[in-house]
């Protein structure tokens, strides 16, 4: 069974008054004065104002869900130290200027991107499932591609910026997007290919480091892995945990059709890149890009779709209860851009909104 891991970007916010707050480095410190499990578990990221945390990798999903629940909840603990809270929040309701965070990486970010990097509070969440090789992994990548756009509908949770509605239901990807190197990526063919295009991309001198190189989904740098970075941070906790399900579905099906040498779909970038952008401004209330027909259909057609496509991997993992299950509660309940949205108009306040988020992103009764 392959492992599964996670990264959430979470926000840093006042808890009084729901405003990002600059205090990542005092919470990495206070973090590893709790020894080096905590080191290992927690990064900085581009802006101040942001928390990253890692999982350990899993292959019981029910075990992820527990360790994001205590990732979470481990962050509160360390942010409310240094008088802040997290919330699993894609982009901040509130407005907020920009606080790179130090560094010579992010100086030479700041001062190669300008506007892109000062707006980029962005907040995503990154799958990682493992494979057995590069070759596999490329395989995996090539055929990946048509169904991410409906992770990010599911997954969507930024629809306010700057203090008033997108329009979005996931604003942060078309933020994300500004990067040069963001976005899905053409079919590759073999490992020796992908690594090429990564080797010409950092020759440029566009990226700093390969690090930089932001598709929808890549061959991890430091672990055995694929890397999906499609999604928003998701609200709840059980949504994290059921994205990363149908990422290991999405992944094992995918090699699982290497292996019988089916062939990847040959989706051009231009579609794949519409598909997002439909997805990005729908979520789940309105039509998708279906992923084999690529014409528009209601977006619980398109999950039934995602869904029979992964079954045989799910059934084969012991996942497929715990995905139907999670999709059916995101149905009933929304994701976290249409929940955002309902507090707005229930309570006419942003502050309502981050004070709401930051109890849901805590809440581990939601886990399945």
């Amino acid at each position: 069974m392959r492992s599964v891991g996670v990264e959430e970007e979470l926000l840093l916010v006042d808890p009084a008054t729901g405003e990002p707050r600059a205090v990542s480095a005092a919470v990495l410190a206070l973090a590893a004065r709790d020894g080096s499990e905590a080191r290992d578990t927690f990064e900085r990221e581009l802006q101040e104002q942001q928390l990253e945390f890692a999982t350990h990798p899993c292959t019981d999903l029910r075990e992820l869900a527990a360790e994001i629940v205590r990732c979470r909840a481990e962050a509160a603990r360390h942010a409310e130290k240094a008088q802040a809270t997290v919330a699993a929040l894609a982009t901040s309701p509130l407005p907020a200027g920009p606080a790179l965070g130090t560094g010579e990486r992010y100086r030479w970010i700041e001062e190669h991107f300008g506007l892109t990097a000062q707006e980029q509070l962005t907040c995503g969440c990154h799958v990682h499932v493992s494979v057995g090789s590069d070759e596999e992994g490329v395989a995996v990548l090539d055929r990946i591609r048509p169904w991410l756009a409906v992770l990010l509908a599911l997954s969507a949770n930024s629809p306010l910026w700057q203090g008033g509605d997108t329009s979005y239901h996931s604003y942060r990807s078309r933020v994300w997007g500004r990067w040069p190197s963001a976005g899905p990526a053409e079919l590759f063919g073999d490992a020796g290919r992908y690594h090429r295009l990564v080797d010409d991309l950092l020759a440029t001198g566009v990226l700093r480091d390969e690090g930089m190189v932001y598709f929808d989904a890549r061959l991890s740098r430091n672990y055995p892995t694929v890397e999906v970075r499609v999604a928003d941070v998701p609200l709840d906790a059980s949504t994290t945990a059921l994205v990363a399900a149908l990422a290991r579905g999405l992944v094992e099906t995918a090699a699982r059709e290497w292996r019988d040498g089916t062939p990847p779909p040959d989706h051009p970038v231009a579609l794949l890149r519409l598909a997002a952008w439909r997805a990005a401004r729908s979520g789940l209330d309105d039509t998708l890009v279906h992923p084999v027909t690529r014409r528009p259909a209601p977006a619980g057609e398109v999950l039934d779709a995602l869904l029979d496509h992964v079954r045989a991997a799910l059934a084969a993992d012991g996942d497929l209860e715990f995905v139907t299950a999670g999709l059916d509660e995101l149905a009933r309940r929304g994701n976290g851009a249409r929940v955002q949205r309902e507090i707005l108009r229930r309570t006419g306040s942003l502050r309502e909104v981050v004070a709401e988020c930051v109890r849901r992103t805590q809440d581990a009764s939601g886990t399945l």
